[in-house]
């Protein structure tokens, strides 16, 4: 038997997608990368906004063509849409043979056998579960960086999010569970560790009795091998004076700070049900510039949340002009049912959403644009990921200062020889808005 997988949605889906696939090939089902070749096909979803449940219900009906066109016996709908909506889900899609939710990805063989025998089931599971280093798991990213989910749920009921609802409450791996499994990884010849979580500066709260993320971070850079330590999704609520002390002293730790923020208006965020306030987190900002001089800080915002007044986007406009943040991605608010944000009165148009996102997203441009012109002259250690199909003489990759997937990359002109994976110093000579150019810092 064939399997095909296709992970849609966040870095932490993929780890569960990546659990399933060493499930199945440890029942000796061989994976395959082409759909038409696939007996089984699973489609990992995502739902936390409108356009990725669109997304999700497109490829599934992709993918079922193949049951007319192809070899596909069984097509599974697993992850986040299928943890939702259930029966509900299987029922509008006569297409699908199973649904398996964020809870039961360690069901997924009960689920293969169940379809293959011409059932059509349901397994969504309870949310309680999450992996550990004992699971086989087979990485798709490439060879030289992995994500780690540290921990699985969220406490943190914002207003405008359904994930507590899909993946249940924050629960956390063990420090140890943890560096046996980035052990395992660096023996593998992950060079990059990303740690990702639903709020990573929450963890080990419910383990511990107090947020440990420092305590993981001093444990894993001890792990020879480890060259970067990325961490990801960083609330500000714990984001510590010890968390901010340990990243700037560990060299293996990236100078580079994610911090989804959300909203800068006071009365924004309490709607919203955040704890911050925009003073706080103009603390905290400051506080990290201060004794990290070089870090690089990743921001996300939400327009168009129901209520936001004009003014109280402008709030939010000044802000970013004046925080003067190196990657920022901003989204239109999204009507969630099941959430409160989505029975609030006073819902933002959908023309006034698209307006202020393309009018925060061009001063951010504006912004980045400047701050990479600013890195020009520089020398900086660069992951090589690739080498341009056009111009073979062209290599590119990332410094600290990028997390894969969903920031800019450094091109270096005249690199003949560097390989994916490989570390090498790099002379900055032109930013631009997203990526930057470079050459060989040891280059006459």
């Amino acid at each position: 038997m064939k399997a095909g997988f296709i992970s849609l949605g966040c870095a932490k889906n993929l780890v569960d997608t990546e659990v399933m696939l060493g499930i199945l090939r440890e029942h000796d089902i061989e994976l395959t990368p082409e759909p038409a070749e696939a007996d089984i096909l699973i489609v990992n979803t995502c739902c936390f906004i409108e356009s990725a449940k669109e997304e999700s219900i497109t490829t599934i009906l992709n993918m079922a063509e193949y049951k007319k066109n192809g070899c596909c016996k069984s097509l599974i709908i697993a992850g986040c849409l299928g943890q939702r909506y259930g029966q509900e889900l299987l029922d509008e899609l006569p297409e699908a043979d199973a649904i398996i939710g964020t809870g039961a990805w360690n069901r997924i063989m009960e689920a293969v056998e169940q379809t293959l025998a011409g059932n059509r089931v349901v397994i969504a599971g309870e949310s309680e579960i999450i992996y550990d280093e004992k699971m086989p798991r087979i990485i798709t990213t490439p060879s030289y960086y992995a994500y780690v989910k540290i921990a699985e749920g969220c406490n943190n009921n914002c207003a405008f999010c359904a994930i507590p609802m899909v993946r249940g409450a924050y629960r956390s791996r063990t420090i140890e569970d943890i560096c046996a499994e980035v052990k395992d990884l660096v023996e593998r010849g992950v060079k990059e560790i990303n740690l990702i979580a639903q709020d990573t500066t929450n963890y080990g709260h419910d383990l511990y009795g107090q947020p440990s993320l420092s305590r993981l971070l001093r444990e894993l850079v001890k792990i020879e091998g480890v060259r970067w330590i990325r961490s990801l999704y960083c609330y500000p609520r714990f984001f510590t004076d010890e968390l901010i002390e340990t990243i700037a002293t560990e060299e293996k730790i990236c100078k580079y700070v994610d911090l989804p923020l959300q909203h800068a208006h006071n009365s924004v965020l309490k709607s919203m049900h955040r704890p911050d306030t925009r003073e706080s987190v103009e603390a905290l900002l400051t506080k990290i510039r201060a004794r990290i001089p070089q870090v690089t800080i990743r921001s996300t915002f939400i327009v168009g949340f129901p209520g936001e007044t004009d003014a109280q986007y402008h709030a939010l406009r000044s802000f970013v002009a004046e925080q003067r943040f190196d990657k920022v991605g901003v989204f239109t608010y999204s009507r969630e049912e099941g959430t409160p944000a989505g029975n609030m009165p006073n819902q933002i148009p959908e023309d006034i959403m698209q307006e202020r996102y393309h009018d925060l997203m061009s001063l951010q441009c504006q912004i980045s644009e400047e701050n990479n012109k600013a890195l020009e002259g520089q020398v900086v250690e660069v992951l090589v990921e690739g080498r341009d199909e056009e111009q073979p003489t062209i290599a590119y990759g990332r410094s600290y200062r990028a997390a894969p997937e969903v920031d800019g990359q450094i091109f270096i002109e005249g690199d003949t020889h560097s390989r994916p994976g490989d570390m090498v110093k790099v002379r900055i000579l032109q930013g631009f808005t997203y990526d930057l150019v470079g050459e060989h810092a040891d280059k006459d």
